[in-house]
């Protein structure tokens, strides 16, 4: 075996040795975070529907558009230790039956340290909001009945915080039921009904 032949065999040698060093350099730092990520666990955040004031909630007839008026008041908590959470964008809107009845109100964004609970109270609008039908006359039969149901929807975005790292943008949507009760016999075609909300409801919550 020549000396050039020597020398190809050692550096192709080392350039093995190399690329094996790199891909377990990176195989350990993957390693690392992932145990990094099973230890720490980020659990999603817990969110509650404290209030919901209604001061206008009216269909008209026989164009079936519907005006109404609120003001929710949504606690959430970050139950995790050793991780915080960037709330980037979060905005809150009410439906009903599937059909968004308000424009969505934003909440200006803020960060949420471990353990600690923040508290947002946004109006939300909507004017003359084209409903279907159905949807009409269903939401009468439930002012005539007494009692209503709305969700509140929350969509938004938001990054995990660990100790300097921060994570990418994750997908942040909620449902919050809003038992209602009106008083029988008012906002059908008369004055403006007397509501009240039934009780703290617990949000849905994925991400």
């Amino acid at each position: 075996m020549s000396a050039k032949e020597k020398d190809g065999g050692k550096g192709h040698k080392l350039s093995r040795l190399i690329f094996a060093m790199i891909l377990g350099f990176i195989i350990l730092i993957l390693f690392i975070i992932l145990v990094i990520w099973l230890v720490l666990r980020p659990t999603k955040p817990k969110i509650y529907l404290q209030d919901a004031s209604v001061s206008a909630f009216n269909v008209s007839s026989p164009e079936n558009l519907l005006s109404s008026t609120l003001q929710v008041t949504i606690s959430t908590r970050n139950p995790n230790d050793r991780i915080g959470i960037y709330y980037d964008r979060v905005d809150v809107f009410a439906s009903y039956k599937y059909q968004q009845i308000t424009l969505a109100a934003s909440v200006p964004p803020f960060y949420q340290g471990h353990n600690d609970i923040d508290v947002w109270s946004p109006y939300l609008y909507g004017v003359d909001i084209p409903v279907a039908p159905y949807l009409a006359e269903a939401l009468v039969q439930d002012q005539s009945s007494g009692f209503l149901l709305l969700h509140i929807k929350i969509d938004g975005r938001v990054r995990w915080k660990v100790g300097t790292w921060i994570s990418n943008h994750y997908h942040l949507y909620a449902t919050c039921p809003a038992f209602l009760s009106f008083e029988t016999g008012k906002g059908v075609d008369g004055d403006p009904p007397a509501v009240k909300f039934q009780q703290i409801s617990t949000c849905s919550v994925d991400v």
